[in-house]
């Protein structure tokens, strides 16, 4: 088989049909580019996951009086408290915090966002003990032994907070998974559609190879590579949408949120680890989307 002869084939049939190669390629720069966004945010979850995966902790919130009158933890019930919660056998650290430690860590955690912290009192935050347990696990231990005690006034699981943050990010990926879905499907139907078109414009020069003894795969290749490269165009396309919003819109608009920790940083590097995925993902949908529709509705 020629070489020249399938790439000049090939390069015809795009310019050909040339307003149905540029939906193709757009199309599937569009559905890759949400495909590789969902990638992006599980990416970014399992990092934040790993962030926070030896840093959970129980917050054991005390009571008003002690956090404006005992901020050196040296009075009971606060003394006590403290006492019991590093004797426990459950427990491996206790950092007792009190309401102007904990109004600094506020600043800092807020620091990009001057409004709040105008309306921020440190009377407003209690003095509390930071628990971090031997088994993370198993912080019902906690709550079970201390929950009644006296001077406190609340115990704080942050893996249930976290549950329910984690729980925000996997709605937005499954709703971009939707959505990559969808423009998924609109590209199969495009492909399909382009391919049946392109063979019919040129059944009569096909027709005549195979009289002259050309076999069925030389005449369908150039069509199947049509597709192919359409396909790896769209996917580099979408590399690059996904490379913009990751570096200009996702950095910017989750800045305040990475600088302080409390996610995990997405950026161009997410972008290019997507990017062999992506490819391989184009090559694939666009090369089987062609057999099929060749064997299936084309007769050359």
């Amino acid at each position: 088989m020629r070489a020249s002869f399938v790439v000049s084939e090939v390069l015809n049939g795009l310019r050909r049909n040339l307003t149905m190669t540029i939906a193709m390629i757009l199309t599937t720069a569009v559905s890759l580019a949400l495909l590789g966004e969902g990638l992006v945010v599980v990416r970014m979850i399992d990092n934040t996951q790993e962030l926070y995966q030896d840093k959970l902790e129980v917050s054991v919130y005390l009571v008003e009086d002690i956090s404006a009158n005992d901020k050196a933890c040296t009075g009971d019930p606060c003394k006590a408290l403290q006492s019991d919660l590093d004797s426990d056998p459950a427990v491996e650290s206790v950092a007792f915090e009190n309401r102007d430690q904990a109004f600094e860590r506020f600043k800092r955690l807020f620091e990009s966002q001057p409004e709040l912290l105008k309306l921020a009192r440190p009377e407003a935050l209690p003095a509390s003990f930071h628990v971090k347990l031997k088994d993370p696990d198993r912080t019902e231990v906690i709550t079970q032994a201390y929950n009644n005690r006296p001077g406190i006034d609340s115990i704080v699981d942050q893996s249930t907070f976290l549950t329910r943050f984690f729980s925000l990010f996997n709605t937005l990926r499954d709703i971009t998974f939707l959505f990559a879905l969808l423009a998924a499907i609109a590209t199969l139907l495009l492909i399909s559609n382009t391919v049946q078109v392109s063979a019919f414009t040129r059944r009569t020069e096909v027709g005549i190879m195979r009289l002259v003894g050309a076999t069925r795969w030389y005449t369908q290749l150039p069509f199947l590579l049509e597709a192919v490269v359409a396909g790896v165009i769209g996917a580099i396309l979408g590399i690059v949408i996904i490379a913009f919003v990751n570096t200009y819109f996702l950095a910017n608009a989750l800045s305040g949120l990475t600088s302080t920790g409390i996610i995990a940083a997405v950026g161009l590097l997410d972008a290019l680890l997507v990017a062999p995925w992506l490819l391989l993902t184009a090559i694939l949908i666009s090369a089987s989307t062609g057999y099929v529709t060749l064997r299936a509705y084309v007769r050359t």
